[in-house]
């Protein structure tokens, strides 16, 4: 705590933050969720919202239940976890050494950010086509389309966040006879670290919506498998089943991020 005169009165001022730290009240997440759900139970019981646009979410659990008992909602979750698991990786991984490289050499930031700046604003959906051409309807095609589809918002947020680390600290650590390597592993990377879990939650995002175009061609299990036929069907309780899978998929991720975050970046607070 530091103290602050002003006109003969004191005031103590916290340290780390003052009073613009957030602070963490857990129940109102969910409690926005609960609302939200029973309004829209209500309403359609009530005829207020119509069964024909949106289903009971008591039907929707119902739902939910089947596919448990079934066994269906493994078959499709377990290959969306793998496909999104192993091209989320192999884009975040590779973006995130890219994206370091362009921070720090001069020569890798002149040859790579027209190329990135080239690829960033093509939909990478509408590559989709081309993928299965280049690796089949196979699995290798839906690993390529959400690699890339995570490398380029991976490596815009990591070359980002390594160019706003203050210059002061490092100009500090070279006072100080600090080897490169050691200012690039104890400022650059430390620095740079929120601005590249903020841009981790994007890519993953990106990834989750890859995930489901790559599965609505040549998939026949997955949850984007899964919505593309309840909704041939005009299935509507499995087609917000499907959806309410993936919103809960990027809660997790999200919470994911935000222990990382958490973990790594407790010095913020």
């Amino acid at each position: 705590m530091s103290e602050v005169t002003q006109q003969g009165e004191s005031k103590l001022v916290a340290f780390k933050g003052g009073g613009f730290v957030t602070r963490k009240i857990k129940w109102v997440g969910p409690a926005v969720f609960i609302v939200l759900i029973a309004f829209m139970e209500w309403g359609t019981r009530v005829g207020f919202i119509s069964s024909l646009t949106l289903p009971r979410p008591s039907d929707v659990f119902g739902t939910f239940v089947d596919l448990w008992n079934t066994g269906l909602l493994w078959k499709h979750i377990i290959p969306s976890f793998t496909r999104l698991g192993v091209g989320a990786f192999l884009g975040v991984i590779v973006g995130t050494a890219v994206g370091i490289s362009i921070g720090l050499f001069s020569y890798v930031r002149a040859g790579l950010v027209p190329l990135v700046a080239a690829i960033f604003p093509i939909p990478k959906i509408a590559l989709l086509p081309l993928f299965v051409i280049w690796f089949g309807i196979d699995e290798a095609s839906k690993y390529a389309l959400i690699a890339l589809g995570t490398f380029t918002p991976t490596v815009v947020a990591t070359y980002g966040a390594v160019d706003n680390v203050d210059r002061t600290l490092i100009r500090m650590g070279q006072s100080f006879g600090l080897s490169w390597r050691s200012i690039v592993f104890k400022i650059v990377l430390p620095g740079a670290m929120p601005g590249i879990l903020s841009g981790l939650r994007v890519s993953l995002a990106i990834a989750i919506i890859l995930l489901v175009a790559a599965e609505m061609l040549g998939a026949e299990f997955g949850i984007g498998a899964y919505i593309l036929e309840a909704g041939s069907l005009f299935d509507l309780e499995r087609l917000f089943a499907g959806v309410t899978i993936l919103s809960l998929l990027g809660v997790v991720i999200s919470a994911l991020v935000g222990f990382t975050e958490n973990r790594l970046l407790g010095w913020r607070t």
